[in-house]
């Protein structure tokens, strides 16, 4: 995809929804980087169910720490690995206290160092709390990437890398959650929904699909 297809298809994105978040509930910065850490291999619908009662019975990391590993383990339980992750939010949350004074770090390397946050999960954090122009590919993202000749990479590392240096700068702080959403409910895996893509005229994939999406593209 040349230069100019790329600001055009971002563009595009930001006319669409200019205002692009997270479908993540939290009310903290804590509360957001539980809740990506809880989302690796689950739905953001599914972790967003077990939040809500476990926000509202711990909402900060001391609170976490009272309810204990098997108290966050009963709220999550709903979702996937649920008892590996209850004790990585457990054991985060006593080093945010320990190391951070109970506050979410803005570096990279301070966030990787908690249990349960590896990259994805730092820049999710990043951007979406402190606004760095940081980009967490995540399967759709790469999906999107690769499938559209935004950003072709043979794992993560490259698609990020190329990501970051193909996308304009005035789009960058905003493009993680363009992509994701574009990703999750039109240029799905299965069947994309090229027929209502906003970058249909753009895209280099070469099996584009005229079926139309069962629901307009949302932020």
């Amino acid at each position: 995809m040349s230069r100019a297809a790329i600001a055009q298809m971002f563009e595009r994105f930001a006319q669409a929804n200019p205002a692009p978040k997270t479908e993540l509930a939290y009310a903290t910065p804590f509360q957001l980087l539980v809740a990506v850490v809880l989302s690796a291999q689950a739905t953001d619908k599914s972790v967003n169910l077990a939040t809500r009662g476990l926000f509202a019975a711990a909402p900060t990391p001391e609170a976490m720490i009272t309810l204990g590993e098997e108290g966050i383990a009963e709220h999550i339980k709903t979702i996937g690995l649920f008892r590996n992750k209850a004790r990585n939010v457990a054991a985060l949350s006593r080093l945010l206290l320990e190391r951070h004074g109970g506050e979410v770090p803005d570096t990279r390397d301070a966030l990787v160092a908690l249990p349960g946050v590896g990259r994805k999960t730092a820049n999710v954090v990043l951007n979406t709390i402190f606004r760095q122009p940081a980009m967490a590919v995540d399967t759709h993202i790469f999906r999107v990437a690769n499938r559209t000749g935004l950003a072709a990479g043979k794992n993560v590392d490259e698609v990020e890398q190329r990501l970051l240096k193909r996308i304009p700068k005035d789009y960058l702080l905003d493009a993680h959650h363009w992509l994701i959403l574009h990703g999750r409910y039109v240029c799905t895996a299965r069947k994309p929904r090229c027929g209502d893509c906003l970058v249909r005229d753009l895209c280099n994939f070469r099996d584009k699909t005229d079926v139309p999406a069962d629901a307009a593209f949302e932020g």
